[in-house]
């Protein structure tokens, strides 16, 4: 059972809730800023494009009515329906009021297309058949654009990869789960709580469908009345997240057909996970990239890792100098809704985060379908909103800084933030290690942070930690407050010595930056089960009260420091329910329901010197 002060973090979410916050990254309307196109729109419903395997995929048609001749084109694949994107001041009509025709597609085997879904794995082939079938219209100029968020995004690196010679520009937003499983794994844990609402909701492998071998007329007669949506029975997100195994959840609350089981039983780098088209280090790239990521997405170090491999695996001087990366401080795609004069993201005010994101994403598909010569690419390559200080910078490379590190200090009692643990650029000598036990009945909660499609009541995005920092099995390392401005921007790293009673248990780290009135607002997070320290491809157990060496990664963030405020880190073994728990027997974890506890130690000493490695850009790195 969960302490009272967190249950409000984890209270039921109905699973229409969650899809209902993803559809909404999908289909939302432009902002207000957005500038107003001159044509009016005409929208040609569900047209049929034969796959390579003779599937057939439903798309809609936009169209400026005013305008003769070809038309560049930008092209949006998705999961979520094809039909929420139907919206007066939607992006699909916002972009043919500008002079674009616009293909908006459900992917194989989702609402009007055609076949069986399955998470990822047809999207390389689809997109390039569906590129190649948009070029041989007589509408197209043929130089398409591609668009969209999340799956969307992902969708458009996966195409990037096959070099469609259509293919002209991208606009990739937090796409960085393409680079792990679907964002199935991190660390070697999984995501639990996100992806198990997201399979039973949005991951369906088929939709009741109208055959699309029917007559155009008549399809079109049947279509408005026919439902292809699936309805499943509420089930509240938490109630879920605490089952056990993991792997048969959605066939014990009641499930269609989804890649569930499948995506949690198979552990990272397994052969199993080639099949799906997710981007390897081989793969190389062509097409111009504007990546759109936030701070409080999963996975913005996987898109700074991406950003730099379009370019280093360019097939042409066009793909290798034309990759730009923008960070804004939002969640999971919500760079363009979150800005305002005042935002607020999560509980923390981070002032002005405005940009004409749309206005920019014009100037983008303009330049490269059109050909306009508006300047676009003179922009720098990189361009985040450095939290704290609160204002849009920018850098000609990601990562800005080498990572500095921070050491743990203490006399052996960091637990809890009254504890003695300490924070430090000054290498430890001769201390005491920390000792803290994890139950996985008693794990400890997540709350907030960099996270997707998860909770109801709490935002994502930074929010006081103080509470979870009452818990023992919470080691916590303060610094003395800073003097002067410290950024921190780009990826982050702990490097932890630990000794555990168990074969195998995880590690969990969190960064925060506190205020002078102790507010701990959480940065960054990451996990490391410990079976995986040492590859993926071949998991090693410990021998217990062995003492090794885990890298724990926390993906990337921007935070300046301001002079008064702490840096601080937490250290466990647990982030539930966004990550699976460890049952510590070094069993296969996704198939027991049985667990042991834990004693585990970080140690911190010359000779096991645990500490972060934090990215500090002083003056001139940029």
């Amino acid at each position: 059972m969960l302490p009272s002060y967190c249950r409000s973090v984890v209270q039921a979410t109905t699973l229409a809730v969650v899809l209902v916050a993803r559809l909404h990254a999908q289909g939302s309307p432009v902002t207000p800023d957005a500038p107003k196109g001159a044509h009016p729109v005409r929208i040609e419903m569900s047209h049929f494009a034969p796959m390579r395997d003779g599937v057939k995929l439903s798309a809609d048609f936009y169209f400026p009515t005013d305008v003769e001749g070809r038309l560049p084109t930008v092209m949006i694949r998705t999961p979520y329906n094809k039909k929420t994107f139907r919206l007066e001041k939607g992006v699909p009509t916002w972009l043919a009021s500008h002079g674009y025709a616009v293909v908006v597609q459900d992917v194989r085997g989702k609402y009007e297309s055609d076949g069986e879904f399955t998470t990822s794995a047809n999207d390389r082939n689809d997109g390039y058949d569906t590129m190649t079938w948009i070029a041989a219209q007589p509408w197209t100029t043929g130089k398409i654009g591609t668009y969209g968020c999340s799956y969307q995004g992902e969708d458009q690196i996966q195409l990037a990869a096959m070099r469609h010679p259509n293919h002209a520009a991208a606009i990739p937003q937090a796409a960085g789960g393409i680079m792990t499983y679907f964002g199935a794994w991190n660390g070697g844990a999984n995501e639990l709580v996100s992806l198990v609402a997201w399979y039973r909701s949005a991951g369906i492998k088929r939709h009741p469908k109208l055959s699309p071998d029917l007559p155009r007329n008549e399809y079109l007669a049947y279509a408005p009345y026919f439902n292809f949506g699936v309805t499943v029975p509420d089930v509240p997100v938490r109630t879920m997240a605490d089952m056990l195994p993991i792997s048969t959840i959605t066939d014990v609350v009641g499930s269609p057909p989804n890649d569930w089981k499948d995506f949690v039983t198979h552990p990272p780098d397994d052969p199993f996970w080639k099949k799906f088209g997710y981007i390897e280090p081989s793969d190389s790239f062509d097409v111009p990239a504007l990546h759109i990521n936030s701070w409080y997405d999963p996975a913005p170090g996987w898109t700074g890792v991406l950003f730099n491999q379009m370019r280093a695996n360019a097939a042409s001087p066009k793909g290798r100098d034309n990759q730009y990366l923008i960070y804004s401080p939002s969640p999971h795609c919500g760079s363009e809704r979150g800005a305002a004069e005042k935002t607020t993201v999560g509980e923390r005010d981070l002032g002005d985060t405005r940009r004409e994101y749309f206005g920019l994403y014009l100037k983008w598909f303009d330049h490269w379908l059109k050909g306009a010569d508006n300047g676009v690419t003179t922009m720098p390559k990189v361009q985040y909103y450095a939290m704290g200080r609160n204002r849009w910078q920018s850098a000609s490379t990601f990562p800005i800084a080498d990572g500095q590190p921070f050491y743990f200090h203490s006399d052996g009692r960091a637990n809890s933030r009254y504890g003695s643990g300490t924070l430090s650029v000054a290498a430890p000598r001769t201390e005491a290690p920390d000792h803290y036990t994890y139950d996985p009945a008693s794990p400890v909660p997540s709350k907030a942070g960099p996270i997707c499609c998860t909770f109801s009541n709490e935002p994502a995005g930074p929010v006081d930690q103080r509470d979870i920092e009452l818990r023992q099995d919470v080691l916590v390392y303060t610094s003395d407050p800073v003097t002067s401005e410290t950024e921190v921007t780009g990826p982050i790293k702990a490097v932890l010595y630990v000794s555990s009673s168990s074969k195998d248990t995880d590690f969990t780290v969190k960064l925060l930056d506190v205020l002078p009135n102790g507010t701990a607002y959480n940065l960054q997070e990451g996990i490391k089960r410990a079976r995986y320290r040492e590859s993926y491809r071949t998991p090693t157990l410990m021998a217990p009260n062995g003492v090794y060496k885990v890298e724990v990664d926390l993906q990337a963030t921007s935070n300046v420091f301001l002079p008064g405020h702490r840096i601080r880190v937490e250290v466990s073994s647990s982030n539930f329910p966004r990550f699976d728990r460890n049952m510590n027997t070094g069993g296969v974890n996704w198939d027991e329901v049985t667990w042991i506890t834990a004693a585990n130690t970080i140690h911190h000493s010359a000779k096991y010197p645990s500490h972060i490695l934090l990215p500090v850009v002083t003056a001139g790195t940029r």
